[in-house]
Parts: structure tokens; sequence; C-alpha cells
């Protein structure tokens, strides 16, 4: 069977032989959740590259002591895919963060768009980004990611738009474009690439135009038109079938 994953803040300083504490619930998701028990092994990863297959050496309350037994350091996957996501209703936001970080998309920027459904301010902006964040986190240790996703606070069109301006390559999402998401790729794809999905209302046309004034290229999937929880995840395995990456 395949060892599960668990998070833990750093591996720096660890090697084979030493000793690696986890507390709190990752621990408690290990021990009483998954019921680990003292030697079994399981895989210890900081989300940053560090991956450890462990022993369990001993069990507590929050509380998990591991014996590494190999560890190796994985470089960041290349190019790096990156989605700026329009609030979707409901739990779609969820649904889309998940599908993205499977996929191996390295950075997810929720967006206020002037035509999203949902609105986060106060204290259910906090909830929603954490739902998010938690959400990322979860996929990534099912998906067996070494990097972890990150997950960026709540970004306006004109941060949006800085963003974008900074791309090598930024490709806005929109049924109405003229040029296709494969033409917009067949120069190659750069170490860094940029997709924009819009709301279920659709971008606003003053959206649109200041994000091709940045220098973003508006580019349409097909003749479908796909739900924004779904949308980026057909975009970046377009993206991602051009590079090594998926070779």
């Amino acid at each position: 069977m395949t060892s599960h994953v668990h998070l833990v803040p750093t591996l720096a300083g660890a090697a084979a032989g030493s000793e690696v504490v986890v507390e709190g619930a990752e621990a408690h998701h290990a021990v009483a959740v998954r019921r680990i028990a003292v030697g079994e092994e399981l895989v210890l990863t900081d989300g940053a590259g560090a991956w450890a297959r462990c022993e369990v050496a001993a069990t507590g309350k929050q509380r998990l002591v591991a014996t590494v037994l190999e560890l190796e350091g994985t470089p960041e996957p290349s190019p790096v895919l990156e989605v700026v996501q329009a609030l979707p209703k409901g739990d779609r936001g969820e649904l889309a963060v998940e599908v993205l970080t499977e996929i191996g998309v390295a950075r997810v920027v929720p967006w206020a768009a002037a035509r999203s459904v949902a609105v986060w301010r106060g204290e259910r902006a906090a909830k929603s980004l954490a739902k998010w964040r938690a959400t990322a986190r979860e996929a990534a240790k099912q998906a067996r990611r070494a990097w972890h996703p990150q997950v960026d606070e709540l970004a306006s069109t004109d941060q949006v738009t800085a963003h974008l301006a900074a791309a090598p390559l930024a490709l806005v999402l929109h049924e109405e474009a003229t040029a296709s998401l494969a033409e917009a790729l067949d120069g190659g794809v750069p170490e860094r690439v940029v997709l924009v999905v819009g709301p279920e209302g659709g971008l606003a046309p003053e959206e649109l135009a200041a994000f091709e004034a940045a220098g973003a290229r508006s580019v349409r999937l097909g003749t479908e038109v796909l739900r924004t929880s779904t949308a980026g995840l057909a975009a970046a395995s377009a993206v991602l079938s051009r590079t090594g990456r998926w070779g």
C-alpha cells in the first residue's frame, strides 16, 4: 500500500537516521484518523521540495515521532503555472483549487472580479481564504506533491493587472477571443505562465481592456463555454501538454 503523506513545517537538518516530530492537527490526523501505528511507514514533506520516507517510532495525543529512512530534494517543477481564479459561487471555489492543485499549478490567486457572484468581506473573507488554503494543502498531499501551491490573499483587478504585466506569458480565457489557446502556445511555453479565469458572469469589458493593456493575450479554449470552476483545469492541462512536465 502507498504510504500516507503528511505535511511538516520544515525538514531542515533532517537526515537518514534522524527523528522528526509531527505535532498538532497533522499528527492527530495520522494517529487518530488514519490510525498509523509504530513500525509503519509514512512520507513527510515540507511542501517546498523536501520529501522524507520515514518509519513511525512513537505516537501520542497529537504527537508523532518518525525516524527518517530516506530523504530527497525535488526540484521545483518547470515551467511554473499560475492561475488567477475569479471567485465562483458556492463551493465551486474549493473545487477549482482542488483540481488545479492536483494537476500541478504552483500558485492560485483569488480574484474579486466585477461580475463575481461571491463576495469576500470581513470574517467571510478570512474563512473563505482559509478553506481555499486547506483544500490546496489536502489536495497536494493526496497528489503526493513535494511542492505545494501558494494560495494568495484576495486580489483586486488592479493587483491582477500588475501581476499579469510581470509575467512572461499571460493568457486570459475569453469565449469571444479570436485566437485559440493552442495558437498562443505555438511559440513555446516560457518558464512562467499565468492564466486568468473569469467569473460566472464573464469578464467586464474594462477588466479585459486593462489586462490586454498590461500585455495579456485573450484566448479561447474551443466552442464550448466551461464553468469557471473547470476552465482553469482545462487550460492548465493544455499548457502542460506542451511541456516536458507531461512529456
